[in-house]
């Protein structure tokens, strides 16, 4: 149950020195200024804790490691089951609805109730499962768990309500759909086989009833046995035994021979007539040798056998089957109509795959027309009307996962003319070739809602790829695809193998996004220490890259030491940190003589550039002294100033991309100057300074530690569970509060080097190796419920470094350590921490990381009275920056004169590393970044009219006129929230998020007409907080941070919504809005839609009078509760679900849908009434005819003498 916590209103601390004991808060605080003061700043206020509530609204992708699929023919819907228990159902395009099994375990069949809105699910936990789909969100009716036996195969014949389950045991059991309950009649394996066969069977591997006589159950068993039961006469009509396994079979539609597909590669046909042995034996593709022998081949997992109007030939579909010589061969699906033999190469494994046929009942012609095939990462479906098979173009998104998400964005409420812009470009470049037919999977209804507004989701890829999504209405299309990596020179071999590891791993890996929807610009940050700064254009241009190289590195070793008398940071003299050189690096190391190179060569000479977004400017950070640049940690770009800020570990950069140039790039240490209110110490020389030479040039190696590097895998469990346990003795002599590590982790030096003494025992262990395992019937996943929190990290630090691969200083960390050289060796080999006993920082890199970036109009000093541009440096160590900047405002002059800016000195202080600022005027509304109006830089010029930039000005001066002076800023940090007035750097509100966890993601959001900082913390909380008193508003533990992912691309936006990675292959969006979760229903597509079933064929006088009418009969005659009696209670056990079938049907339909039934039903009434009266009419007149005909006949005859006929 999701937990809510409701905070009155004034409970806020409003205290100064709430901030973490900041003296630059309190001497803030008591400072005259010309503004107002906190008791005049009045914001109403009009959200309220009724406003919000948290709920999942869509998921989007490819269904993560699928394992069955099942379609309805009549609704033309999809089903895709997982190995998480996840079902996705498909129709037309806006129809997608995601289902989740409560237990998590695997789906191993599907079935659909055809045309009655149903599906049935088998889990490999042993349980059915019956959903309804006639509501837009579906629900379990009931379930039934199977206590002694496992399932293995379910069938559910046309227009039955008796479901056929066969279980490994080799016994078939038959259960009602309507009440989910076991009927009495079992068919025993042992009565099923011979009375001479010695050897069991083996598992029920298929099911199926005879097309020709519904009383006949054919029983596939996994040994190569297959039987036809007499489900009357309760016996055996015969049974076939073939040497090889069985692994599917599939009958003729006239139900006189069917084909079997087994695990030699090849496929057996049988009759009815004769079934001492097949009457056709075929190796598709295997070839007879030379001595005379086939080939072996491998197995033919799954074979279908289909008749089509147009042709005598039949249609065997199948998957498998290639020799194993031919082991470099992709897996395939086969196609034979008739001579003709068609492989289609499938790119990833074949999970599954159907033929849609026209009809759905099994004794009619077929009459295929595609084949929808499941991969394990897509889905491909095949057009079988057309001779050279084309496939279909797919409508979904599924392949969000083409290359492993490493960062997202999401933008709401954007400039209505950026979609079709982007779609227009990106749709120059999509493939050809496909079907021109329609999408087969055309089912439900889906309407645009009345409240839409456009959306735009970025996702950043592993490959250096960058899609834009069109995520308006609660669907998702693919608008435009950018690839970084064509900016750079293809990596060459150099020695040792790198260029081959280079081509393994992913250099070009994006690691952080910016975007602006307005101005057009991107920015974008890569693994490899870079950034990209593009700009958008609707012409082609030949340009050269202009590349801006920097060198951010740290020349002084920073240790931070608190001072030993007490906890609160105190101004240092500047003379406590004097520069003391760093030591050299080893010399008998290659790259100790890398100095000055970037990691990865832009390309210098003239590109060819497509429209769309267009390259301009690299900014790459350099080696020194045989260092790596470490990754960059924070970002922000403003088109309005023409600059960009980065920084990382090291310090912080300002690029002018207008003129190309570096206005400032300075270590975090000189940008406070004297005002550094920490005590810093040099660093004495180490022993063996640890050179990473291949530091960047891993490519994700180093986003992620080894123990989290298969989350960046699409496809594969994040890591394998160990199946080595640890023994109880060893258990025993540990220490209760140790945790072991995975030894992955404990193999990193990155993780060696990471201080542990802040963190509390219960928040030792990664859990996330756990995430994507399935659990298996036998086979249960249970940890402590402290260990199921925070990934094993107490604070961000401890994340980031794992993240980004940067050693960092916390400010928490500062205050709750005592430093202790003694315990340096023990630290090796014990992960048993506590905060008493903490380890020395100095052994270690200690690094105060820019961890937030923002440019804005603001106030530089307390002194200032106008606004100016500022940038607001946020860090690890929870200290805030202000830097003002001197901007010439006329076009001319912005392109020549040089853009001033220097550290003022100004510190603010938060507890926890800064993550987020934004801005409010004293009025409560959001203060926007300045912004320069979008021009396309490739557009011709009119030499008499010379463009001129636009601007767009926000400042707090220009929207308060009666309100004085002054703005408000907010910031948050993964401790707290502060709201802080300016000029006078006032303390207004603060807000303690959280003290057992820590603040993953943090934005300022508007929403219902007013804005809030939405928050997710590391412990699954979401919360917001009102702005500017930071009154809870909500705090709902929603997602537990059980995988890196998560953090990886957690992120809100506008309108009360935000979206995260759920797995590898899917994007889950959730809201947070009261209305958007009332209003959910409206915005979701229908599943199901009242369709008249349609009419079976007339077979003909003939025909059914030769080949044998298709008999039917009553089976509830026959399996009902008066007839078989009622089945053993600990066979299994029914679970009911939330309400009985025709309930949930009444309530989920609801009124609409039963006038829609109610019309339909009478259409139908007054149609039938119709087309009775016209046979009647009809009849009369031949009745006339005839007797007027007779009566012609006899006039004629009458006189006539016997011998005249």
């Amino acid at each position: 149950m999701k937990k809510f916590r409701k905070v009155l209103d004034g409970l806020t601390t409003s205290s100064p020195a709430g901030v973490g004991g900041s003296s630059s808060c309190a001497s803030a605080a008591g400072t005259p200024t010309a503004g107002p003061s906190p008791r005049e700043i009045d914001v109403a206020e009009t959200l309220t804790s009724e406003s919000f509530q948290i709920c999942k609204t869509v998921r989007h992708g490819f269904p993560c490691q699928p394992t069955a699929l099942a379609f309805d023919p009549v609704q033309k819907l999809l089903a895709i089951g997982s190995r998480s228990g996840g079902v996705r159902i498909l129709g037309r395009p806006g129809v997608d609805c995601y289902c989740q099994h409560e237990s998590g375990a695997a789906v191993l069949q599907l079935q659909f109730l055809i045309n009655e809105g149903a599906l049935v699910t088998a889990c490999a936990d042993d349980t059915l499962h019956l959903w309804n789909l006639r509501q837009k969100r579906p629900a379990i009716l009931h379930s039934l768990k199977f206590n002694r036996e496992r399932i293995t195969f379910c069938h559910l014949p046309f227009q039955s309500k008796w479901l056929y389950v066969g279980t490994e045991r080799g016994n078939t059991h038959i259960a009602n759909i309507e009440s989910f309950i076991l009927s009495g009649y079992v068919i025993m394996w042992n009565k099923a086989i011979e009375l001479a066969t010695k050897t069991h069977p083996g598992p029920v591997v298929h099911l199926s009833d005879s097309p020709k006589d519904e009383g006949k159950l054919l029983i596939g068993f996994e040994s190569g046995t297959v039987v036809m039961w007499d489900l009357r006469a309760k016996k055996a009509d015969f049974r076939i035994h073939y040497d090889e396994a069985i692994h599917s079979v599939s009958w003729h539609h006239e139900g006189k021979q069917f084909m079997c597909s087994h695990s030699d590669g090849s496929l057996t046909v049988w009759n009815l007539r004769n079934t001492a042995r097949p009457v056709q034996v075929t190796f598709p593709h295997g070839k007879t040798q030379r001595d005379g022998r086939k080939e072996s081949c491998k197995p033919i997992l799954k074979v279908e056998y289909k008749m089509s109007r147009n042709s005598s030939e039949p249609f065997v579909i199948f998957s498998g089957g290639l020799s194993y010589d031919k082991a470099s061969r992709r897996p395939t699906l086969t196609i034979m109509h008739g001579k003709a033999i068609t492989v289609l190469e499938m790119d990833h494994p074949i999970v599954e795959f159907m033929v849609l046929c026209d009809t759905p009942y099994p004794n009619e012609v077929q009459e295929p027309y595609a084949a929808v095939v499941l991969l394990e990462k897509d889905l491909v479906v095949v057009d079988l009307t057309q001779s050279n098979f084309p496939i279909f173009e797919n409508p979904y998104p599924m392949d969000i996962h083409e290359s492993p998400v490493t960062c997202t964005a999401y933008f709401a409420d954007c400039p209505p003319d950026i979609i079709p812009v982007l779609y227009s470009i990106g749709a120059k470049h999509k493939k050809t070739g496909y079907s021109h037919k329609e999408w087969p999977v055309s089912g439900g209804t889906w309407t645009l809602g009345s409240q839409t507004y456009p959306e735009i989701i970025l996702t950043g890829h592993a490959d250096g790829t960058i899609k834009f999504w069109d995520a308006t209405a609660m669907t998702l299309q693919m608008l435009y695809k950018l690839k970084t990596s064509k900016v750079f020179e293809k990596p060459k071999a150099v020695e040792g193998g790198r260029g081959a590891e280079l081509g393994e791993e992913d250099p070009y890996a994006v690691q952080m996004l910016s975007w602006c929807p307005h101005s057009r610009l991107l920015c974008v940050v890569g693994i490899s220490a870079n950034l990209i700064l593009y700009r958008f254009s609707k012409h082609d241009a030949n340009t050269n890259i202009t590349v801006l190289e920097v060198r951010l590195q740290c020349e002084v070793e920073e240790v931070i030491s608190p001072s030993d008398t007490e906890n609160t940071p105190c101004l240092s003299d500047p003379s406590g940190h004097s520069p003391q050189p760093p030591p050299s690096p080893r010399s008998n190391t290659p790259d100790s003589a890398r100095d000055s190179i970037p990691c990865l060569k832009v390309k210098d000479r003239t590109i060819r550039m497509p429209p769309g977004y267009q390259a301009e400017l690299v900014v790459q950070l350099l080696w020194v002294d045989g260092e790596p640049p470490q990754p960059i940690t924070s970002l922000d770009i403003n088109s309005a100033y023409g600059l960009l800020a980065l920084g990382n570990c090291n310090g912080l950069a300002v690029v002018d991309y207008i003129q190309r140039t570096v206005l400032l790039c300075m270590s975090t240490l000189e940008l406070y100057g004297a005002a550094d209110p920490f005590q810093r110490l040099t660093r004495s020389p180490r022993k063996s300074r640890q050179s990473t030479p291949d530091f960047c040039m891993r490519g994700l190696s180093n986003f992620y530690s080894d123990s989290k590097k298969r989350i960046r895998t699409s496809y594969q469990s994040l890591t394998e569970l160990s199946d080595n346990q640890v023994s109880m003795d060893a258990e025993r002599s540990k220490s209760p509060t140790s945790v072991p590590y995975p030894s992955s982790l404990h193999n990193d030096h990155r993780s060696q080097g990471d201080t542990l003494s802040s963190l509390r025992p219960s928040h030792y262990s990664p859990v996330f190796y756990l995430l994507d395992n399935v659990k298996g019937p036998g086979r249960k996943l249970s940890l402590p419920t402290d260990l199921k929190t925070d990934l094993g990290y107490a604070s961000r630090r401890a994340m980031l470094q794992q993240l980004h691969g940067v050693s960092m200083y916390s400010h928490d960390e500062h205050h709750a350590t005592s430093y202790c050289w003694s315990e340096r060796e023990s630290r090796e080999n014990s992960f048993s921490r506590s905060r008493s006993s903490s380890v020395s920082s100095i052994d270690r890199d200690t690094k105060e990381a820019v961890t937030a970036l923002q440019f804005g109009e603001s106030y530089g000093r307390k002194t200032d009275a106008l606004p100016t541009p500022c940038l607001w440096v946020g860090t690890s160590l929870g200290l805030v920056l202000l830097i003002p900047m001197s901007i010439p405002t006329d076009d001319q002059e912005r392109q020549e004169e040089p853009v001033t800016m220097a550290p003022t000195g100004t510190v603010l202080m938060l507890k926890g590393s800064v993550l987020r600022f934004g801005f409010l005027d004293l009025r409560g509304a959001v203060i926007s970044a300045p912004y320069e109006v979008w021009r396309d830089p490739n557009a011709q010029e009119d030499p008499e009219r010379p463009r001129k930039r636009k601007l767009v000005n926000f400042s707090p001066s220009s929207s308060q006129e009666n309100c004085g002076e002054g703005h408000l800023a907010v910031v948050c940090s993964e401790r707290q929230a502060v709201v802080f007035l300016m000029p006078a750097q006032v303390c207004l509100h603060v807000h303690n998020i959280t003290e057992a966890s820590f603040v993953l993601r943090a934005d300022l959001v508007s929403f219902c007409n007013s804005v809030c900082l939405a928050c997710f913390c590391a412990n699954g909380h979401v919360m917001t907080l009102s702005l500017p008193s930071l009154r809870p508003l909500l705090d709902v533990n929603y997602l537990p941070l059980t995988d890196m992912r998560i953090a990886r691309t957690f992120c809100f936006t506008n309108g009360g919504q935000a979206l995260y990675l759920s797995s590898p292959t899917e994007i889950q969006r959730i809201t947070y809005s009261q209305e958007m979760c009332d209003n959910l229903q409206d915005l979701l597509g229908e599943l199901f839609t009242p369709i008249e079933t349609p009419e079976a064929q007339n077979r003909g006088f003939l025909k059914g009078f030769f080949g044998g009418n298709t008999q039917t009969f009553d089976r509830e005659e026959l399996f009902g509760e008066a007839a078989a009696g009622k089945a053993s209670r600990s066979l299994a056990q029914h679970i009911p679900g939330q309400a009985g079938m025709e309930g949930m049907k009444a309530a989920a339909g609801g009124a609409v849908g039963e006038l829609a039934r109610a019309r339909i039903a009478l259409d139908e009434r007054g149609q039938r009434l119709g087309e009775l009266e016209e046979r009647t009419a009809l009849l009369m007149t031949s009745a006339e005819t005839f007797s007027k005909h007779a009566h012609e006949l006899m006039l004629k005859c009458k006189d006539k003498k016997w011998y005249q006929f």
